[in-house]
């Protein structure tokens, strides 16, 4: 049997698991206040008189506070002064307050009225009706459509060119809350390893994987979970009706959570029984991908030089070409933060140099239709020195978690 995987059961599990968060320091204020200076020195670079913020990750990002998109457009204008002003509900304004950490005036707007049209007055009443201003990439085209109605002498720009920008490089700080999450992920991994048995269901063992990933300390449980089982791991995300567990199978588990909002997001593939001459080979085929992936991520060059490094070495192998199966059918990563995707991308047509505290998964999955596919996902940021793991790599088909090392 594969070290580490069956053996026990989810509630000496759960027993064994405790809390990893003590003493971990939230993102303070200061540094939200820094994040609006950069932000604002970018705007003035670029020619953008202000940025609207919606309601969800960027609103959070700049200003501290979380507040939930939905129907209703809450959200903050910062100025490229450096000025701040919340949108919200009247019935609202309260609780906005509340959980304000960046302080700025809040304007409302009664149900029956348009927030779109108030956010014109509030151009006009600051004198810049006729501004560039930057909208939120992850608002709802019903936003930016009513914005662009009520607001005919404005020009709405992407933000990204500012959220992006800011975000994309992580403070110590934030690397911190990342690689706890991540430590946090891996502990559940290898609990949930070893709770396998024969004819256990994909469900059960997500459920066991919500429960552990509350007991090392994250409150909301997963932020997402996959497990799949013998041919089904062969679909990166997934299938329909997932089959329960047979001996041999190959097992793959794919989940995360959030430590004060930041993301964790590893997979690990092992067999349930004894590696076949097979699985062995397109195992240690998939670690040779990651590493060379993690190999070419070189400060300066692009982020696509990192797919291309680990898609050159499965097509070496026979794989492909290109995102053809057998073989790699998406990029070989993505960046995370406050989003679990989110820039630079790990593709190809991704130019973006790569620069000190930028975080990336390195996953360069093979899939094989029919058969099996195995991911090994861990994630790295970037040092003056080069990459660095969050989490060491899967150390072997035989010993994944490296119990015996």
């Amino acid at each position: 049997m594969t070290i580490g995987v069956g053996g026990s059961n989810a509630e000496t599990e759960l027993a064994r698991l405790s809390d990893m968060t003590t003493g971990l320091e939230p993102i303070s204020k200061a540094e939200f206040a820094e994040r609006i200076q950069q932000a604002c020195a970018l705007m003035q670079a670029n020619n953008i008189d202000a940025v609207y913020l919606n309601a969800g990750t960027n609103l959070y990002y700049f200003t501290g506070t979380r507040w939930g998109a939905s129907e209703r457009m809450v959200g903050a204008l910062l100025l490229a002064t450096g000025e701040l002003h919340y949108i919200a509900p009247y019935f609202e304004i309260a609780t906005i307050n509340g959980y304000m950490l960046i302080q700025g005036k809040v304007h409302g707007w009664q149900e029956h009225e348009s927030p779109y049209q108030l956010f014109g007055d509030m151009l006009a009443t600051l004198g810049i009706e006729n501004a560039r201003v930057g909208l939120d990439e992850a608002c709802s085209f019903f936003i930016s459509d009513g914005l662009a109605q009520a607001c005919p002498t404005v020009k709405f720009v992407n933000a990204k060119s500012i959220t992006a920008e800011c975000r994309m490089r992580k403070s110590s700080a934030e690397l911190t809350l990342m690689q706890c999450a991540k430590d946090m992920t891996l502990e559940v991994h290898k609990s949930a390893a070893k709770i396998l048995r024969e004819g256990i269901s994909t469900t059960e063992v997500s459920e066991f994987i919500h429960h552990a990933h509350r007991a090392v300390g994250a409150p909301k449980g997963s932020y997402f979970c996959i497990v799949l089982f013998g041919e089904d791991s062969a679909y990166p995300h997934g299938v329909s009706n997932p089959k329960d567990l047979e001996h041999g199978d190959m097992v793959l588990i794919d989940t995360g959570c959030q430590v004060q909002g930041y993301n964790s997001d590893i997979t690990r593939t092992y067999v349930f029984g004894e590696p076949t001459a097979r699985d062995r080979e397109v195992w240690n085929q998939e670690k040779a991908s990651q590493a060379a992936g993690f190999a070419a991520a070189q400060l300066g060059k692009g982020c696509g030089t990192v797919d291309d490094a680990a898609r050159a070495y499965l097509i070496d192998q026979g794989y492909g070409p290109g995102y053809a199966t057998p073989g790699l059918s998406h990029r070989t990563g993505h960046g995370i933060g406050l989003d679990i995707h989110e820039w630079p991308y790990l593709v190809s047509s991704d130019t973006t140099p790569l620069d000190v505290g930028m975080c990336f998964s390195n996953e360069p999955m093979i899939s094989i239709p029919g058969e099996f596919g195995i991911r090994l996902e861990d994630h790295f940021y970037m040092t003056e020195d080069g990459p660095k793991w969050f989490t060491e790599p899967s150390h072997s088909i035989d010993d994944p978690f490296g119990l015996n090392v």
